[in-house]
């Protein structure tokens, strides 16, 4: 018999748990957003970008609202198509990530017409100048992209709500690629580069918290894990190749080292292995584990290969926020 004092005690441990589960990605996400551009910067003799640290968190949470929205929508799709799947299905995040995301983007502008300070953006600064400028225009772009999903979820269309994220997309893919020289290929390859990655990182979120909710029903959960590799390894793949040929595009290979915008990129290739490694992993345990939440199953290393996609997603935030090594002679 559970005594009332032990009850009391389980649920502050469980409760603390749960403000340290939430907490500490929470501190590692200000500290490397606000820092990471800045670390990467010592001692290249770089100009400093102003404002880096809070354009780092603001391309964060848009990156990873991205993410998720459209990889919830690929992933609720593949449930579908599981032989006997339970009906349930997790709590959406859409509208969530709609809202975050149109806000990150809207700061993006304030933080423009700042001059690298959002307060000052948001205060004084010349909103309506800043959107006839191009990344003006383009965060404004973005922000009416999520605004508009935001709309369809709101209308009971969440079908819909994908669609205007290809103004998200196509904004990035512009944003990224302003250079005089061949931009239409590097548009192109940064559109297939950020749609793969989404779709793998925000579609194996969702896909572990609908197995989570299946754990009464492992072999519809195994089915869909199964399901949702395939994919995952052309995502890989379309990864690898646009990542490689952008790479090979903008950066020379003395640069690597010697850049913010190279370092950056050789801690993003570092992290890339890393999740590959951790999907190998779990691909490897699913066919001989009956059940994939079990301790030996392909789930801990599948949320560890999470893990790592945002990590990832944080990584690839402060390389946009750092000087492009072209532009530094």
């Amino acid at each position: 018999m559970m005594l009332p004092g032990s009850s009391v005690t389980d649920t502050r441990r469980r409760r603390a748990r749960l403000i340290a589960a939430v907490a500490a990605p929470a501190a590692v996400f200000l500290i490397v957003s606000l820092l990471g551009a800045t670390a990467a910067l010592s001692g290249t003799n770089e100009i400093t970008v102003p404002g880096a640290g809070i354009t780092t968190m603001l391309r964060t949470v848009l990156l990873a609202a991205f993410s998720l929205q459209l990889g919830e929508a690929a992933a609720n799709r593949l449930a579908r198509t599981v032989p006997d799947a339970p009906e349930l299905t997790p709590r959406s995040w859409g509208l969530a990530a709609s809202v975050a995301g149109c806000a990150a983007a809207a700061g993006q502008i304030a933080v423009l017409a700042g001059d690298g300070s959002l307060a000052a953006g948001l205060t004084g600064g010349d909103l309506v100048g800043t959107y006839a400028t191009r990344p003006g225009g383009l965060a404004l772009l973005e922000a009416n992209g999520f605004l508009f999903a935001a709309v369809c979820i709101a209308l009971r269309r969440p079908g819909l709500a994908p669609a205007p994220l290809a103004l998200v997309a196509v904004g990035e893919a512009l944003r990224a690629h302003p250079e005089a020289d061949s931009p239409l290929l590097g548009s192109l390859l940064t559109l297939i580069h950020l749609s793969a990655a989404a779709l793998w990182a925000g579609g194996l979120v969702h896909v572990l918290r609908t197995m989570r909710l299946w754990r009464g029903r492992p072999d519809a959960a195994k089915a869909l894990l199964r399901r949702y590799a395939r994919p995952a390894a052309v995502l890989f793949a379309a990864l690898a190749v646009t990542g490689t040929l952008s790479t090979l595009r903008r950066l020379p290979l003395e640069a690597a080292l010697t850049t913010a915008y190279g370092r950056a990129l050789l801690a993003k290739l570092a992290l890339v292995a890393v999740v590959a490694a951790l999907a190998l992993a779990a691909r490897l345990r699913l066919p001989r584990s009956p059940d994939p939440n079990a301790p030996s199953g392909p789930t801990r290393p599948a949320r560890a290969e999470a893990v790592a996609l945002a990590a990832v997603i944080l990584v690839s935030a402060i390389i946009t926020a750092l000087p492009l090594p072209a532009a530094n002679g």
